[in-house]
């Protein structure tokens, strides 16, 4: 069967798009981990959040052979950063690929497009089309699951989930000075509403998202997990942790709990995309790069 481009359908959150390309990517990574820069998950927290520029949802690239997604051309937040991804037995789409990129994920700048270290084909295409690789990279971490994890939280702070009742005003808290906002948070009913959509996927298991609650009440620490029963592989995204309450434990105890429930339901192992030293001091170590290549319009 022959191979047609078609782009996403502009429809934002949860369209049957988002079902297919959610599927492609998690059968990408269901023998083993192909991309484990961007597997699912990171396509469903892509596809939540508040940073998103859903106007340009139907610039994204898609092919299909039978009805079945082969090939996928993206960016995450805004264009002008592109990922490109392709079944085991389409690489030779490498170059349309880019050449759509180039078209439709570009920005006024030009465009960077995210390729994997180890994917030749994909880096002469870019090569020849133009592209010039740069030291800007992304990385990714893997924690194996353990018996042995272990954690110990502070006197007078516990852990709880979404399964256990949320509070999405501690919540918009937490992840506003977790990552270093100045002040206090708006709590603005838009705000919260965002907040709201973001823990919203329909495939999202709440018992794995998690918080750390000081003894005032306060969420001070947060780990969103997201994992598919099934999959050897769960995916840490994201972490934050209040400034006032770091250097305590409370991170790691939060990660480490979390990881440890995706075992409980058969993951072997856990992602972060990430190379902080944070994850690697609590057990993670350093499993894939993938650098940025530049394009340039003239």
């Amino acid at each position: 069967m022959s191979v047609t481009m078609r782009t996403y359908a502009p429809q934002a959150l949860f369209s049957d798009d988002y079902k297919k390309v959610r599927t492609f990517l998690r059968d990408l990574n269901r023998d083993a981990l192909v991309y484990p820069g961007f597997t699912w998950g990171r396509w469903e927290w892509m596809t939540t959040h508040s940073m998103l520029d859903r106007s340009a949802l139907g610039q994204i690239g898609i092919w299909e052979e039978s009805g079945r997604i082969v090939g996928l051309a993206t960016y995450e937040s805004v264009l002008g950063d592109a990922y490109l991804f392709t079944g085991p037995d389409h690489k030779a789409l490498a170059p349309e690929m880019l050449s759509h990129s180039i078209k439709h994920l570009s920005n006024a700048q030009g465009l960077k497009v995210n390729i994997d270290n180890n994917d030749r084909s994909m880096q002469r295409a870019a090569m020849r089309m133009g592209f010039v690789p740069s030291n800007d990279q992304e990385n990714t971490a893997m924690m194996d699951i353990t018996e042995q994890l272990s954690y110990q939280l502070p006197d007078g702070f516990r852990i709880i989930s979404m399964a256990d009742g949320w509070d999405f005003e501690k919540y918009h808290r937490v992840m506003w000075r977790g990552f270093d906002h100045e002040g206090q948070p708006s709590y603005a009913a838009g705000e919260i509403e965002w907040r709201r959509t973001m823990l919203s996927s329909p495939t999202l298991i709440p018992e794995i998202v998690l918080a750390v609650v000081a003894p005032d009440g306060e969420y001070v620490s947060h780990c969103g997990m997201w994992y598919a029963p099934g999959d050897s592989y769960s995916l840490v995204e994201p972490v934050a942790t209040d400034p006032a309450y770091r250097m305590m434990g409370l991170g790691k105890a939060v990660v480490i709990e979390a990881v440890k429930r995706c075992g409980q339901m058969g993951a072997k192992c856990a992602l972060v995309g990430s190379s902080q030293q944070f994850y690697y001091n609590i057990g993670f170590y350093p499993i894939h790069t993938g650098s940025w290549w530049m394009y340039r319009k003239s």
